[in-house]
């Protein structure tokens, strides 16, 4: 995807889901039974909805918003047999440094304290050999298709589809490996396991025709959960291996039809302990990907940009900056949104391999919204205008 006679606009995949689907992920969650045609029907719903919000807010490559999934990576549990019990997967120490923060939060939430877990549901770990299962998949992709057949209108605009998958790194430390029950002897061995089963997902939605876009929060995030006590080096080894594992799942699809999406994770808070770009880019400059996308429109990290000029990445990478962020309900300005774009465009060199994008996604988790529904399609008109600010100077 390159943006060769102006700049193209992308997202970074999850989009708002309403009360009624929400409502069916919870009960499956639960053990509740969901009637599956019904659920079909309200997801393909949605989808179209989707696509018809995305057209009409100038989104060039377009996705399914992630509508079908309890989330952007835990869906994973779903797709493969193996997993039981429960992981503690800690949280982030924003809530430890900044107390008042906790409680504030926790008041939003409606909850008498903050959260203990980085993910809003409780999540399994492998307790057994995993086998991936692509009927979900499948599932998920025909609804894409004849969403995209059905609002032919709205495809039409579009330049290209994107759908995302959750990366062997961010299941592997979202989903632990239960040291009890040792179906795989270390997690070197557990992440390539992963790596394996994830490939037959990564394959069908290449040969569906979608870029595949690989979520990768992990390659930031665990640096403050996982690996809060241990050195730096020893968390910079976990990415080489992710990346590793990563680059075998994905060997037989072309590069151009893959990205990589980089963040620190997806809440409005302070950010205190998020691991600097710099280190991690020797790392990400390994992944056999097509593009790039990084969460770069926050104030925490949007300084960093300018690592990218003394550090050079690969030559046919495309970028997917985050020119609008989507933790707060500011609504960025087109004129900054340009401003973003234009200094991407300078410090790359080269205008064909920007893609304005956003930060993360609008609702990474269902039920997860920090933005209302109407502000983020706002966001991405904001975003699609201010791409054409800047192609107007550019071209």
């Amino acid at each position: 995807m390159l943006s060769r006679d102006r700049i193209l606009t992308t997202h970074v995949g999850s989009l708002p889901r309403s009360e009624t689907l929400l409502g069916m992920l919870a009960d499956g969650e639960a053990g509740k039974p969901v009637d599956r045609t019904a659920f079909r029907e309200q997801a393909g719903a949605e989808i179209r909805a989707a696509l018809r919000h995305q057209a009409e807010a100038g989104v060039d490559c377009a996705g399914d918003g992630e509508i079908p999934r309890l989330g952007f990576s835990i869906y994973a549990k779903d797709r493969m047999s193996g997993f039981g019990g429960f992981s503690d997967r800690g949280t982030v120490t924003d809530f430890e440094k900044f107390p008042d923060y906790a409680k504030l939060m926790a008041r939003r939430l409606g909850a008498d304290t903050i959260t203990q877990s980085a993910t809003t549901w409780k999540m399994p770990q492998c307790v057994d050999v995993l086998r991936y299962d692509p009927t979900a998949a499948t599932e998920e992709l025909d609804l894409f298709d004849e969403a995209l057949g059905e609002e032919a209108d709205a495809a039409a605009s579009f330049t290209q589809t994107f759908v995302t998958a959750a990366t062997p790194g961010i299941v592997s430390t979202t989903l632990f490996r239960d040291p009890d029950h040792p179906a795989y002897r270390d997690d070197a061995t557990y992440v390539s396991a992963l790596a394996t089963e994830l490939k037959q997902e990564y394959d069908l939605i290449a040969g569906r025709g979608h870029t595949l876009q690989l979520d990768a929060p992990d390659l930031g995030l665990e640096w403050q959960i996982m690996y809060r006590d241990r050195s730096e080096r020893e968390f910079l080894d976990r990415v080489d291996m992710h990346i590793a594992a990563l680059n075998e799942a994905i060997a037989d699809i072309p590069r151009e039809r893959t990205r990589l999406h980089l963040c620190w994770g997806n809440w409005e808070g302070p950010h205190c302990d998020d691991i600097d770009l710099e280190p991690l880019l020797p790392s990400l400059y390994r992944a056999k990907v097509g593009g790039f996308s990084l969460a770069c429109a926050n104030p925490r990290h949007a300084h960093e940009i300018d690592l990218f000029r003394t550090h050079r990445p690969p030559q046919d990478w495309v970028f997917y900056p985050g020119c609008v962020d989507v933790t707060y309900n500011y609504l960025e300005h087109p004129g900054l949104v340009a401003k973003r774009v234009l200094e991407w465009v300078d410090i790359l060199g080269a205008r064909e391999r920007v893609v304005a994008s956003t930060d993360c996604g609008f609702s990474t988790f269902a039920g997860y919204v920090m933005v209302a529904e109407d502000v983020a399609w706002a966001k991405l008109r904001a975003l699609a205008d201010g791409a054409a600010l800047a192609s107007r100077e550019l071209w």
